[in-house]
């Protein structure tokens, strides 16, 4: 009876660790921001499929965002063999660690993933831990993209700034200052905005790079600003050196404004009740 006993947990054990089977179609509507047609997912995903660099930008509490990411890698992997999957929410100091259970058999993988690989508590397990299962399930690296906390306080302090003329450029310094004046709702002192803008920036900076350096084709997750063509990552992809810009999807909920300027394609979404995360903030 003990031997059952323990055969079914290992069995429960197992089966918590999977990654996860093919997910369905998500609902949406998509458009090839370029020339305005509307694209059925399959044929959204053949586009894609010859990107060498591909960045799906996302809103990072959107439940529909992470199955539309999910179901993207799995319609890519039946038309190319992906090189790299590439994430904001991980860092260089969790590379080991997200290196050490990739090369472990599913079964084998710890009971406790996300202790396990460290994952940050900021970003929600139930929305990242298929995306991160799935991947870590594939013959393929996932890496991370972002900046060490260390990195981003001396930075900080430091506000170095980054080189290449179109991340300077002054229209793109003032989108990014407008955006990071509304994400802190108002609430940040004018002096501290060139630290923030330095911080984003060579976020983007690192993202750039890591998505260079990575094995094509390459993915990256990342939320929508720092997937934006005109603002993000794209620009620092050619201000390091690279001729053409990534090719970039953009996840938004229906109602919001995307432009060619921003995006390749965007993939509309149900939009959900309004959060007023600025009124949590002022309390």
């Amino acid at each position: 009876m003990r031997g059952i006993l323990i055969l079914v947990l290992l069995l429960l054990v197992s089966c918590q660790n999977m990654a996860p089977s093919a997910v369905d179609q998500p609902a949406g509507v998509i458009r090839d921001l370029h020339s305005g047609q509307r694209l059925s997912a399959q044929a959204l995903v053949e586009r894609l499929a010859g990107a060498p660099r591909l960045i799906v930008g996302e809103q990072h509490d959107n439940p529909g965002h992470h199955h539309a990411q999910l179901w993207l890698l799995q319609a890519l992997a039946q038309r190319r063999t992906q090189g790299s999957v590439l994430l904001e929410m991980l860092t260089p100091d969790q590379q080991a660690r997200v290196d050490e259970i990739h090369a472990l058999d599913t079964a084998r993988w710890p009971a406790d993933l996300p202790t396990a690989l460290a994952w940050q508590s900021g970003w929600d397990w139930s929305l990242y831990g298929p995306i991160v299962r799935y991947a870590l399930a594939q013959p393929y690296p996932l890496l991370a993209a972002n900046l060490d906390s260390t990195d981003i306080r001396r930075m900080y302090k430091q506000a170095p700034a980054v080189s290449g003329a179109r991340s300077n450029a002054p229209a793109v310094r003032i989108e990014l200052l407008a955006q990071i004046r509304e994400s802190h709702c108002g609430l940040l002192p004018e002096s501290r905005m060139p630290a923030m803008l330095a911080v984003q920036q060579q976020r983007d900076r690192q993202m750039a790079a890591q998505l260079l350096a990575a094995p094509a084709p390459a993915l990256l997750f990342a939320g929508a600003y720092h997937a934006r063509l005109d603002i993000g990552v794209p620009l620092h992809v050619q201000d390091l050196g690279e001729h053409s810009a990534p090719v970039v999807v953009m996840l938004a909920e229906k109602g919001a404004v995307v432009t060619s300027a921003s995006a390749d394609y965007v993939w509309y979404t149900t939009a959900r009740p309004v959060q007023d995360y600025c009124a949590q903030m002022r309390q």
